[in-house]
């Protein structure tokens, strides 16, 4: 008599086996890298894509959660008398942890969805099997393209972030709450700093997370069935795959570098 195996089981052999799949995809792409090195023009026209394209959604997300940022710590620190500590604060959460994470999300559900959907579409309709019988490798010219771009954008639109965040605490909390403007940026430059803050909080996570989203979203493109309903389901797949992803990596960084 075969043993069975519950929901719960097929659950986790399924995941383990997607991430077995996508980790020998991401070899794939980093061996691909030298021969996408011709196709250069399509990377800088992903990277346009994914990363100047993205830059309003990321500009005004950050602009309002540093205003809102600043407005909660401003209320909870007037308890205890610490209101020109709401820069340090503000300055603090936004590099450290919201800056990367929110970004990566962001950048997922507006990214990532666009690229597996246009890489399903190319399957669904049979462009990608075309393009080996022209000779063309897809996984130079579709896939490693994508990643590179993902990778690249992602630390460039979390700074943009964490600048209108930042941007937005000091509008909020300057201009309409009355903190002082020297007091404001003296305690934020005081605390904040370059290694703790900004390689390992902004630069190191974006990197992190940028590779997790644009792997998922590329090997999710690649591994849809041909058909529209297939597309559909791939596409909600990166979003709920990159964004549990992100907010397990972001734990496990954070237990590691802080």
């Amino acid at each position: 008599m075969k043993p069975r195996t519950g929901i719960g089981g097929n659950l986790i052999v399924q995941s383990l086996a997607q991430i077995g799949s996508g980790g020998l995809f991401l070899l794939t792409l980093l061996a691909a890298i030298p021969r996408s090195l011709r196709y250069f023009r399509e990377t800088l026209r992903q990277l346009w894509f994914v990363g100047a394209m993205s830059l309003t959604i990321i500009m005004v997300c950050g602009l309002f959660v540093g205003m809102v940022l600043m407005l909660q710590l401003y209320h909870v620190l007037s308890i205890f008398g610490g209101t020109s500590a709401s820069g340090m604060v503000v300055a603090l959460s936004v590099y450290r942890e919201l800056g990367p994470v929110v970004t990566a999300l962001l950048f997922a559900g507006r990214a990532g969805t666009s690229i597996t959907a246009e890489i399903g579409l190319m399957r669904a309709t049979d462009q990608i099997d075309a393009m080996e019988m022209m000779a063309v490798d897809p996984i130079a010219y579709v896939a490693t393209p994508r990643f590179l771009a993902g990778l690249i954008a992602m630390p460039l639109l979390t700074c943009v972030f964490c600048a209108m965040a930042i941007f937005g605490g000091h509008l909020v909390g300057v201009t309409w709450l009355g903190i002082d403007n020297g007091t404001f940026w003296s305690n934020m430059t005081a605390v904040v700093d370059l290694r703790t803050d900004i390689v390992n909080g902004v630069l190191f996570k974006s990197l992190a997370f940028g590779t997790v989203v644009s792997l998922i979203a590329v090997y999710q493109g690649f591994a849809t069935p041909p058909t529209s309903e297939g597309v559909a389901y791939a596409t909600t797949r990166t979003v709920v795959a990159s964004s549990i992803a992100i907010l397990a990596i972001d734990f496990v960084l954070t237990a590691f570098l802080m």
